[in-house]
């Protein structure tokens, strides 16, 4: 069986390139598009159905791109247009569709928007950004708090206004309320459209817009987690999460929908992020999917917290009779930890990637896989001098900065810098994830990546994996189990999230997966089991 019936995009699995991070061409220490390009041929072997890339739009690169300063160009570090159309013809050539990240809650500082917005208040573009004037005493208009630290206000002399900024303060807040800045970011998505993009992952929608009264936010209840940051101190009632963002919704859906079959998803944070997920998702006028974090930040992975993810998007309509958008699942990405390294002890890690390759497979929705995650890289140890990520600098060291999930993707065992590059990478590879090179894991048919290939093979072959239903989710302390089904088919799934062997009565039929000495009668720790129905 195929995934041809209905939308390319549902039960697509999607692999995330982080562009800094994937693979150098010039020597320059950091990645860039034909780095990506050349080495395609290993992202199409794994099975996947698109890449997303994150940001390599023109940036002065204070938070690695998610800055924009130019949606519509390359910045050179990066390469060319040029390049970032020989990737997508190279990509499509091999049956990958392309999505690129879209950052509309925010621009650089250096973007000429702001450049014009910051000049006075009677510029065409004074209405962009999200100015305010001081409080009589000189403080922030309010109590808003950035997410990287201190208030989401930055004093301008030019304007003698605050800015808002919910990131760093080279972050300035787009005024997504303002009918033209929605326009200007929808000509940017019809100009990459134009340029043979398939879909586009929306970062951090809900940060779009905000109250416009600006209200303070009230005080978050303790949750029994450090508070590394002021932020963490708020609910965010009124920085974020404004109601309107539907419309923009669906206005950058009609657009997409206009290219043609385009996968769009938001990445939707922050608490009680939920019913957002749906709103943005519900019905055919909005969007394709939302990005869930619900993994992503988890202390543990448990068998309760798979079940009540599940629970959330069983398919059943909304109140107003919508049908319910379609999940999006991740174990870890650019900005989360490598799961692995969160979730279980060193010397149960290559067991543990094999179990949760195959629960991402398995759950009903899109799966998402960050760059090396097909080859069980672990979390790497960077030391506070090497930090580049102004968060992980900020906060350290009571967070597991972002930089240790953004360092090169080995591709050389042999090579001491991995393959990713002849010069000095950009940060450091660890022994321990060159050892996982992709060369060395080719010539192993047990290693990560050809259980990766195996379990993918499997997703795209029966359909009840790839959009089934999910029925008889079953909880037994680490015991998971459930039964995908579609049509006439029916898989049951079976996993050990645990550390200690758990006896299993299987259903009769045939075995597609076995991994980690499952069998009929037991599954030994973190293993899991799928049988056909007989």
């Amino acid at each position: 069986m195929t995934l041809s019936q209905g939308p390319w995009w549902r039960g697509a699995t999607i692999y995330q390139i982080y562009p800094r991070s994937f693979a150098d061409s010039n020597g320059d220490g950091i990645g860039d598009l034909p780095g990506i390009t050349a080495h395609l041929d290993h992202v199409a072997s794994l099975g996947v159905d698109a890449i997303w890339i994150s940001p390599f739009f023109t940036s002065p690169m204070a938070d690695f791109g998610y800055d924009v300063a130019d949606y519509r160009d390359v910045d050179p570090i990066f390469g060319t247009l040029v390049d970032f159309d020989a990737l997508v013809a190279r990509a499509h050539g091999l049956g990958l569709k392309v999505m690129i990240d879209m950052v509309f809650a925010h621009t650089s500082d250096a973007h000429a928007w702001f450049a014009q917005s910051r000049t006075d208040k009677a510029t065409p573009y004074a209405d962009w950004y999200v100015w305010r004037d001081a409080n009589p005493d000189g403080t922030p208009p309010n109590n808003w708090q950035s997410v990287f630290g201190g208030p989401a206000w930055t004093w301008d002399a030019r304007r003698q206004q605050y800015y808002m900024h919910q990131f760093l303060k080279e972050q300035p807040q787009l005024n997504g309320h303002n009918p033209a800045v929605q326009e200007a970011c929808l000509d940017v998505l019809r100009f990459w459209l134009d340029r043979g993009v398939d879909g586009f992952r929306l970062d951090a929608l809900n940060h779009a817009m905000f109250d416009p009264g600006f209200a303070d936010n009230p005080i978050a209840p303790a949750n029994g987690k450090p508070r590394t940051r002021p932020y963490d101190f708020q609910a965010k009632v009124n920085s974020m999460n404004h109601p309107d963002v539907v419309g923009f919704v669906e206005r950058i859906a009609a657009v997409c929908q206009a290219a043609g079959a385009t996968f769009t998803v938001a990445e939707i944070g922050g608490d009680d992020a939920d019913p957002l997920m749906k709103a943005y998702t519900a019905g055919e006028a909005r969007l394709s999917s939302a990005y869930s974090f619900d993994f992503l930040y988890a202390d543990r992975l448990t068998a309760d917290l798979v079940a009540r993810t599940q629970a959330l998007w069983d398919g059943a309509p909304d109140a107003d009779g919508r049908a319910q958008g379609w999940p999006s699942w991740a174990f870890e990405n650019h900005d989360a930890p490598r799961h692995v390294s969160r979730w279980v002890g060193g010397e149960h890690r290559d067991a543990y990637a094999r179990m949760t390759m195959a629960l991402l497979m398995a759950l009903r929705g899109n799966a998402f896989l960050y760059q090396g995650q097909e080859l069980g890289l672990t979390q790497d140890d960077i030391p506070f001098h090497l930090l580049q990520d102004p968060e992980a600098i900020a906060n350290w060291p009571l967070t597991l900065s972002r930089d240790g999930v953004r360092t090169p993707m080995p591709w050389q065992v042999q090579d001491e810098q991995g393959g990713f590059t002849k010069g000095s990478p950009w940060l450091p590879l660890s022994p321990e994830n060159i050892a996982r090179a992709v060369d060395r894991q080719e010539a192993d048919p047990q290693s990560q990546l050809a259980i990766t290939r195996q379990i993918i093979a499997l997703r795209r072959a029966h359909r009840a994996l790839a959009v089934g239903a999910m029925e008889d989710l079953r909880v037994d302390g680490d015991l998971l189990t459930f039964t995908r089904r579609e049509g006439g088919e029916a898989i049951a799934c079976a996993f050990n999230l645990g550390g200690e062997t758990i006896a299993q009565a299987a259903p009769d039929g045939q075995t597609l997966l076995a991994l980690n000495g499952a069998d009929s009668g037991q599954l030994p720790p973190y293993a899991a089991h799928f049988i056909l129905s007989a």
